[in-house]
């Protein structure tokens, strides 16, 4: 397999659709997996989830319904979930189905599981007679184990694709990245326009109607009052967080994600829309949203899968990255800006996925439209601050290492807040 190849099939695995916010959408998947292997009524349901996993699970809405935490996506798994569908396990779900699925709350049980992959969620249904165990780990769809009665009716071993993108990417610096989405035929990268229909339609769900923290609502409200402006700026941050506000307040509309996040997909994918449609360069938008989702990938892929880091702060550099090119096609600008932006938001913590989310989007998509501003002016924070070097593959690898090493006991004081709380 070519280079070339290899990166898209990348992109193709990573940019993908998905119904309602990723960890608590995994466990759905477990548990509809269990309900298709049991063929009893349920007697009881175990939950063993890594705290990562948990942690992304506690306080987002299930889609196509009103309720969070991961005691009812399991339940909403089981009682309709269509495992076929993975990411979009949920996609049929109706009201009924959630007060079925209330009903079996009282059944199930949540054990943390610890030294267990960060991206983590076995589940075990029991009936009268038998007894399904289900594993997923590494990726959101990766099912390692499905087990009957101490059976094993499947069993894989992960092909350690972020390994495999490592592998790949570690070769390569940012500038050839860039140099690759350039240059690729266009005919190659035609599927990517799917994200920005799916995230457009996400969009323009949360501008109609009140979800979660409806940013996108409050904001486009306050053009008529005039204490914000309708600019460039704006309406970045408008279309953008209305798409995460409909995701996290439980819509029930694809996002086609990157890097296994929705969120993520939609930073990477809004922004560089409508900056195409402001600069009336939209037959570019295939190009520039095909560089924004890679170089958010290629960041991610020296990332966990999940962490301390806020992972739309490394989408927010992606979507830059594309509407920077859609500006000046100069990669000088594109490099400038991406420090400006680590030096910006990478304080921005992951507690945990639910309407707050959007919060940290908005931020993310005014910090890329800044560093844009200031790169355009040649100004750009000195090498000799912070975590920012001379380099920006070296600002980089500062950022992915911060999150990988020394933000591992940051995730765990979250956690531990967290779940003291949910206690309460």
């Amino acid at each position: 397999m070519t280079l070339e190849e290899q990166i898209l099939q990348i992109v193709k695995q990573e940019v993908k659709p998905a119904i309602g916010c990723t960890e608590p959408i995994s466990t759905a998947l477990a548990c509809a997996i269990i309900k298709e292997h049991l063929q009893e009524d349920l007697k009881k349901l175990t939950l063993f989830p890594s705290g990562n996993l948990l942690k992304n699970t506690m306080a987002v809405t299930i889609p196509n319904t009103s309720s969070s935490g991961i005691e009812m996506a399991a339940a909403m798994g089981y009682v309709c979930g269509d495992s076929k569908l993975g990411l979009e396990v949920l996609k049929y779900a109706t009201p009924q189905d959630e007060q079925t699925a209330k009903n079996l709350l009282p059944k199930i049980t949540v054990c943390l599981k610890k030294n267990v992959p960060n991206l983590y969620i076995e589940a075990i249904g029991e009936s009268e007679n038998n007894t399904i165990k289900v594993i997923i780990e590494h990726e959101h769809t990766f099912i390692k184990l499905i087990e009957k009665n101490q059976k094993t009716l499947l069993q894989n071993t992960y092909a350690q694709q972020n390994y495999s993108q490592q592998e790949i990417f570690k070769n390569l610096n940012l500038e050839d990245i860039y140099n690759f989405a350039c240059s690729i035929d266009e005919e190659k990268i035609a599927f990517i326009a799917d994200s920005a229909v799916l995230n457009t339609a996400l969009s323009q769900e949360g501008l109609s109607k009140d979800y979660g923290l409806k940013i996108g609502r409050t904001f486009q409200k306050h053009i008529q009052s005039q204490l914000v402006p309708n600019d460039l700026m704006t309406q970045i941050l408008i279309q953008t967080t209305a798409a995460s506000d409909a995701r996290m307040g439980g819509a029930p509309l694809p996002a086609m994600t990157n890097s296994g996040s929705g969120n993520q997909g939609i930073t990477a994918t809004m922004p560089v829309v409508v900056v195409a449609k402001h600069l009336q360069k939209e037959k570019d938008l295939n190009r520039a949203l095909f560089l924004s989702h890679l170089t958010a990938i290629y960041i991610h892929s020296k990332l966990p899968k999940l962490s301390a880091l806020c992972a739309v702060t490394t989408a927010g550099i992606g979507s830059y990255a594309g509407i920077a090119w859609l500006f000046t096609k100069e990669f000088k600008i594109v490099s400038k800006g991406i420090c400006n932006m680590i030096g910006d938001i990478s304080g921005i913590l992951c507690d945990g996925a639910g309407s707050g989310c959007s919060m940290k989007v908005s931020t993310t998509t005014q910090a890329a439209f800044k560093a844009l501003l200031l790169a355009l002016e040649d100004s750009t924070i000195s090498g000799k601050e912070g975590i920012v070097a001379n380099k920006v593959d070296e600002s980089i690898q500062n950022l992915c290492d911060i999150a990988s090493k020394s933000m591992l006991n940051v995730d765990s004081q979250i956690l531990e807040i967290m779940m003291s709380k949910n206690l309460h």
